[in-house]
């Protein structure tokens, strides 16, 4: 019995991060707009296409997007606002299939084989969420539609932004005979030049590549490179993938020194990491605290506690306190604060507190 192709819609959003500055701001529309820091360490987070047409990308240095770029438009990031419309959108999507994997906020794979609304047609559906989310978010999303991961998150790239790509199986060998090799999944740089020094550049040349010397050359990844390229991927969509940790980190214009400036930098990444535990009603038994000092040396200091101590701010700051101020470490200039939870376990499953033990590590 010939078994029915997967359909598998990959959404991204446009530009998000930047998109939802423009948004919340109409002075903003049509702007040159770069999300993140405005101090001489600070790079870039998002860029709105207007401001990608002068080359500013994300992870930039703000300092050349500026040079780039006289009249970029520099704003703070707002991850709560990020997470918030995140959600939204999220939201928009189980509407029509509980196979949801996020990969980001931006971005998520769908598998609508069998969805829960609409006609059967991965297009229709791809099509009604981009639909959903300009009319619920104001924002807007490309969408690819395929038989598999890699090729719809390559179709969603294809025309942005508000786009809708769709590859068809009988068009998959072409067009994935037609990719440069750089846009493989699992291809960066490095890969890339290794690549081209075998004489492969092009999809049509991976897929005519021995597997044998794809292995001999690249590993496991090898086999990876050779099934993408002959168009076999069955890799699933993954909805409840666990959470092994949340953090937030941030570096600074001005290398720190004095505890006043460090402990109010703590309350703030100590209220985000807090606020992400109460959003996916999650509660941690670890909490790890990261220093990177003026000569780049980076420390971390981790303690574990029982199963459900750190589900508030009060909680996790004391213990990030003094995992900062009272454990041994260099006592130098601090460029970079960071603090992580894990052990994550769903509220209620958590031991109870007459179990609780205190492990330092």
């Amino acid at each position: 019995m010939h078994e029915t192709p997967r359909k598998i819609v990959h959404v991204d959003m446009d530009a998000f991060f930047a998109s939802v500055e423009q948004r919340d701001d109409p002075t903003l529309t049509g702007r040159p707009v770069a999300v993140g820091g405005s101090g001489p360490r600070a790079v870039v987070a998002a860029a709105s296409y207007e401001a990608r047409a002068y080359g500013v990308r994300s992870a930039l240095p703000m300092a050349r997007a500026k040079r780039l770029c006289p009249e970029l438009v520099i704003v703070p990031l707002r991850f709560a606002v990020y997470r918030e419309v995140s959600a939204q959108v999220r939201d928009i999507f189980f509407r029509y299939t509980d196979l949801v994997e996020p990969l980001a906020l931006d971005e998520a794979y769908l598998d609508v084989t069998e969805q829960k609304i609409g006609p059967p047609s991965a297009t229709l559906t791809a099509r009604a969420i981009r639909a959903a989310i300009k009319e619920e978010t104001g924002l807007t999303a490309s969408a690819g539609v395929a038989t598999g991961k890699f090729l719809a998150k390559v179709a969603s790239g294809t025309n942005k932004p508000d786009g809708l790509t769709v590859i068809t199986p009988a068009q998959a060998a072409a067009f994935l005979e037609g990719l440069a090799i750089e846009k493989f999944f699992g291809v960066g740089p490095r890969t890339a030049e290794k690549m081209r020094a075998l004489g492969i550049t092009s999809g049509a040349h991976l897929k005519a590549a021995d597997r044998e010397t794809l292995v001999r050359e690249f590993g496991k990844s090898g086999r990876f490179f050779h099934d993408m390229a002959h168009g076999r991927d069955d890799r699933p969509v993954v909805p409840d993938r666990e959470r092994k940790s949340i953090s937030s980190e941030t570096t600074f214009d001005k290398d720190l020194t004095d505890r006043g400036s460090l402990d109010d930098v703590l309350g703030t990444l100590c209220e985000d990491v807090t606020r992400h535990l109460i959003r996916h009603s999650l509660v941690a038994r670890t909490v790890t605290v990261k220093l990177r000092f003026a000569d780049f040396r980076t420390v971390t200091r981790s303690r574990t506690l029982g199963w459900g101590d750190v589900r508030d701010r009060e909680t996790l700051l004391t213990v990030a306190r003094s995992l900062t101020f009272d454990s041994d470490r260099p006592q130098l200039p601090i460029r970079l604060l960071g603090v992580t939870v894990s052990h994550l376990v769903p509220v209620g499953a958590e031991q109870p507190a007459a179990q609780a033990r205190l492990v330092f590590e």
